[in-house]
């Protein structure tokens, strides 16, 4: 068994707003969101997570807190939790705190808030500088606003900063998406998200689409779009770490890259998933109850919220570990592989790999195996083929 990975903290805040009819994640539309019983059904179920064996002694390499929209959040309960996290568990000196913040809800006194908190990384979701787009999305904020926001942000003294951004929207131009890309751009962001829209089943954009399909653009374009964006990120100084994540060097988001390293992770609050390593190499994972106020409820008398627990063995993880990193530029490294699973990643998937490697897909360089050019706009089903 090889030396536990980096241990990660995810803390899902589920209450918004709006919730978009494009959003498949985990949130809740609440006026009066019910903030002290969930801060402390969240510092409850951290603290018995922090003592159960997989977790106990070790520090948190990063921690993310997402949604949801967590700039709703009062910074008291950012804090507390954060607090919780030093307390129970312990944070690795230097480590990345992120949170997620939505442009309709930036608010300069509750933004300086989370910086005092202990949050030293702001991501945004902008999703488009275009009025009518924004309008389509269900956004609750302006272009003007999304601007607003992120300077906001830097005058709270935030100094890494994501952008999301979505492209493929329908009716959208190439020039129209690398027009939104670049007013991007010029903010001068240490990192920028990029994704298509996908409908997703269970929103209420598949119901839409179901019954009148969606004017979205055609395969060809949207490749374009997808080619276009890494060329003018290259050209800008940003770095493509992962299919649709680019950073300025050295600011990658270390959180969701460990996600894709497969590392361990605790997950707390309504809808949160957690994973650790078995002795026998395979995996468990575990998702909380999604309702908000069910969610409290249970922690509050258990504990903990779990909802389902699903265990990999060892062939199922490192399936299942291939399949996300290879979304990593970087692809597979084989020898952390091999350490991890007792398995050459090349040996255990040749049958599956050589066709993508015949069509030059995939390629096996030095000691990794990663996507080639060509293969990138195919990462989910050449990845898909190992399941």
């Amino acid at each position: 068994m090889s030396p536990p990975s980096p241990l990660q903290l995810y803390v899902h805040i589920p209450f918004c707003v709006h919730k978009c009819h494009y959003c498949d994640f985990n949130s809740h539309e609440r006026c009066a969101p019910a903030w002290d019983d969930y801060q402390q059904a969240l510092i409850t179920e951290l603290q018995q997570w922090s003592n159960s064996p997989m977790f106990k002694g070790r520090k948190l390499h990063t921690i993310f807190i997402g949604g949801g929209t967590p700039s709703l959040a009062p910074p008291a309960l950012i804090k507390a939790v954060i607090d919780a996290a030093l307390n129970y568990c312990g944070i690795e000196e230097n480590a990345e705190i992120s949170m997620e913040a939505n442009p309709g809800t930036a608010d300069a006194d509750n933004f300086r808030g989370y910086r005092e908190a202990g949050i030293n990384r702001l991501s945004i979701g902008i999703q488009s500088f275009d009025t009518e787009e924004l309008r389509w999305l269900e956004r609750i904020h302006s272009a003007d606003e999304a601007i607003v926001a992120y300077n906001i942000a830097r005058q709270a003294g935030f100094k890494n900063i994501n952008l999301d951004l979505m492209y493929g929207l329908p009716g959208q131009s190439l020039d129209g998406w690398l027009t939104s890309l670049k007013r991007a751009i010029a903010l001068q962001p240490e990192h920028l998200s990029c994704y298509q829209l996908t409908v997703e089943p269970h929103t209420k954009l598949a119901a839409t689409h179901n019954k009148a399909p969606v004017a979205l653009p055609g395969d060809e374009d949207a490749l374009n779009m997808f080619y276009q964006t890494r060329q003018l990120l290259s050209d800008a100084g940003y770095q493509a770490y992962e299919i649709s994540n680019f950073s300025k060097p050295g600011l990658q988001c270390r959180h969701n890259d460990g996600y894709w390293l497969y590392n361990d992770y605790i997950g707390i609050g309504a809808g949160a998933s957690g994973k650790w390593d078995q002795q026998d190499m395979g995996i468990t994972r575990y998702s909380n109850i999604r309702t908000p106020e069910s969610y409290i409820n249970k922690a509050q008398q258990h504990g903990k919220a779990v909802k389902s627990e699903d265990p990999l063995n060892c062939q199922q993880a490192a399936a299942e570990a291939f399949w996300i990193g290879l979304r990593r530029t970087g692809g597979i490294n084989r020898t952390a592989f091999k350490e991890r699973f007792d398995i050459d990643a090349c040996q255990a998937f040749s049958t599956e790999l050589q066709p993508w490697i015949d069509h030059h897909q995939l390629a096996i360089h030095d000691d990794a195996i990663h996507l080639t050019d060509n293969g990138l706009a195919l990462a989910d089903e050449i990845a898909a083929s190992v399941l």
